[in-house]
């Protein structure tokens, strides 16, 4: 058995800690300094639980002793921290954050690493970066790359058509922060909340905007052979244009502590997400302008007798499919590895990333 850390008891990484302990592979520890959060952690018994303030100096690096991996599902600002712990006691580090500047932390960290460092191991970025890539493969030549995600309530019941069902921390840095995206086949920074449009899946109708960090390295892969490269954030119509005047008008952007309160305040939490999942690839094939798109719609559904919302399957089946296949010696020990260097065929074939298949399971 893999003896694996995961660091953060909200619902996601006790998701990750349950489906890796299921599997009988991992013998997994659960981190986490909040110790009613480590109490109410919806895990089998097997998984240890362990209270540690990790942001305190030295506090992980006793902790990943003997360890293989660490797997972090941290609030953004503590990346780094866990990254460092991880380099200096040479271990392998998964995580999924979506901040910009974390990663490129992680990445100067993985250089000349002894292991393994898989940054935005998640949905998006992650799971959405591979799929591009595969998709992008089969074109001679490239012309556009959208990535659309959205995590949704089923059944929308408020204004903002929003619940609850990811980081708080981690949706307003998205709203705020400056989204890489190629334009005209250069390289840019555009602001969040903007270029919004319109779409439709199965005969509902959506509305997509800039947001910041979905796109992963795909801009730095892509540069020079796209004419546009772009990701945005799928919301119910009217979303974008609430925020904008919160966040800019009201300038809650400037009082991020204040806004999360707010948003945990007022906004429930929900059982009953979809996960909505809609990348487009155009380009020539045989001298003719094609375009080839991936759509999955996924539910929340029972697993493992715990009932898990569309995010927390979807997010916490892509980072340990990740784990698997470099467990299984399909993705390089040693080292940064990209999203897009995961091949999207092993992927789906996992135990774990089979939850990409969308639709409803019983």
């Amino acid at each position: 058995m893999k003896k694996i850390l995961v660091v953060g008891a909200g619902k996601i990484g006790s998701t990750i800690a349950d489906f890796l302990d299921a599997t009988g592979d991992y013998a997994v520890t659960l981190i986490d300094r909040d110790q009613p959060g480590l109490d109410r952690a919806d895990v089998g018994p097997q998984v240890r639980r362990v209270r540690v303030d990790i942001a305190r100096e030295g506090a992980l690096g006793p902790l990943m002793e003997g360890h293989y991996a660490v797997l972090s599902a941290a609030p953004y600002h503590l990346t780094t921290v866990i990254a460092t712990a991880a380099a200096a006691a040479g271990i392998h580090y998964l995580d999924l954050t979506e901040d910009v500047a974390s990663t490129r932390a992680v990445r100067a960290l993985a250089a000349g690493a002894q292991s393994a460092f898989i940054p935005q191991c998640g949905l998006a970025p992650g799971f959405v970066s591979i799929v591009a890539h595969d998709i992008a493969q089969r074109f001679e030549r490239l012309d556009t790359i959208h990535l659309r995600v959205g995590a949704l309530p089923e059944f929308p019941s408020n204004a903002l058509g929003y619940n609850l069902t990811w980081s708080t921390d981690g949706v307003i840095n998205e709203y705020i922060e400056p989204c890489e995206a190629i334009v005209g086949g250069e390289r840019h920074m555009v602001p969040a909340l903007e270029g919004l449009e319109t779409l439709g899946v199965d005969g509902v109708t959506y509305e997509a905007f800039n947001t910041s960090g979905g796109l992963g390295s795909l801009c730095e892969t892509y540069a020079g052979a796209v004419r546009e490269l772009n990701y945005r954030t799928i919301r119910y119509p009217g979303h974008a244009q609430a925020m904008k005047m919160l966040l800019r008008d009201l300038r809650l952007a400037e009082r991020r502590d204040l806004f999360k309160d707010i948003l945990e305040y007022a906004l429930p939490v929900t059982q009953q997400d979809i996960v909505l999942v809609f990348v487009t690839v155009s380009g020539w094939r045989d001298g003719r302008l094609t375009q080839e798109s991936f759509v999955r719609r996924i539910y929340g559904e029972v697993v493992n007798g715990r009932p898990r919302t569309a995010i927390q399957i979807t997010t916490a089946g892509a980072i340990c499919a990740v784990l698997d296949l470099l467990k299984d010696g399909h993705l390089p020990a040693q080292g940064v590895i990209r999203q897009e260097d995961i091949a999207l065929g092993a992927f789906l074939e996992n135990r774990f990333g089979r939850v990409y298949q969308g639709g409803r399971h019983g």
